[in-house]
């Protein structure tokens, strides 16, 4: 069993930068590939990016490419999403996810623990 928490959103202009946080439980963490997901007012969630259990493995939506970046600190427990060069369509519900497997994975379907979601808003 493994518990995440998001933390680091925020309120941000466009343009500006911030850290979401994934924190987990459980000492069996660095076995498992993580996820990134978004949900905007009225729209359904979508895979922003992932990463494999090593980090060595990275997938990124389209829309994020080039401006968010992926990490993982297996020591800590944790994965981070950096956000730079946010724009105000990058205003969500940000989430993260994690399942007992090797490789990232960018299918919301197929992730097995959820965190309750970290707030993102960015302003024009």
């Amino acid at each position: 069993q493994v518990q995440l928490v998001e933390s680091g959103g925020g309120l941000v202009q466009a343009g500006g930068s911030l850290r979401l946080s994934c924190a987990a439980s459980g000492r069996t963490f660095r076995t498992y590939s993580v996820g990134w997901f978004r949900q905007a007012p009225g729209k359904e969630r979508e895979f922003v990016a992932a990463t494999s259990w090593s980090g060595g493995g990275t997938f990124y939506a389209d829309s994020v490419k080039g401006r968010f970046t992926i990490s993982r600190d297996n020591a800590k427990n944790t994965v981070y999403l950096q956000m730079n060069s946010l724009k105000t369509e990058d205003t969500a519900v940000y989430y993260c996810a994690a399942k007992n497997t090797i490789v990232a994975i960018t299918m919301e379907q197929a992730y097995d623990y959820w965190g309750q979601g970290t707030r993102v808003t960015v302003s024009s």
